[in-house]
């Protein structure tokens, strides 16, 4: 299995080019915070990400430097020569799907397109049954104690 879940913040604005045949593809970097600090430092990963066509044409409309983005892709890793004859790595995340994570006015948008919509807030359970009600999202109460369960 390849995929690829990674949040951050875009170190440069979307480059976008096109290919020989006209197919649009979209390049930028995503610094992703590291889970610990060391020493008291929080450190970050620069990441390399490709999206293509539509998902490289909404990427450049709506994010530039600066933006939170989450991304769901695939791993994707390449090999070439250079001009003195050298091997080159590189390794990018091919993006799929993208979310906007930062709030409306910290993307900066400021866009009116029904492409971006904002998630309404869950509502909060009562207090006295946090998991609602079970018996409509198809669960059953079983009788008995733990020792009477099949595993």
């Amino acid at each position: 299995m390849n995929k690829v879940i990674l949040m951050g913040r875009l170190t440069r604005d979307p480059e976008m080019r096109q290919t020989t045949g006209g197919i649009q593809v979209c390049s930028f970097s995503i610094a992703v915070n590291r889970r610990f600090a060391k020493d008291g430092q929080q450190n970050a990963d620069f990441i390399n990400c490709t999206a293509w066509r539509q998902q490289a044409e909404f990427i450049c409309k709506y994010f530039h430097k600066g933006s939170m983005i989450a991304l769901v892709g695939t791993l994707q890793s390449r090999s070439w020569e250079n001009q003195e004859g050298k091997r080159q790595y590189s390794t990018d995340v091919v993006v799929e799907e993208v979310h906007f994570t930062g709030s409306r006015q910290e993307s900066n948008t400021g866009a009116q397109d029904s492409s971006y919509n904002m998630t309404q807030p869950a509502p909060q359970p009562e207090q006295d049954n946090v998991f609602g009600d079970l018996d409509s999202m198809g669960f059953q109460t079983i009788e008995g104690s733990e020792d009477d369960l099949p595993f």
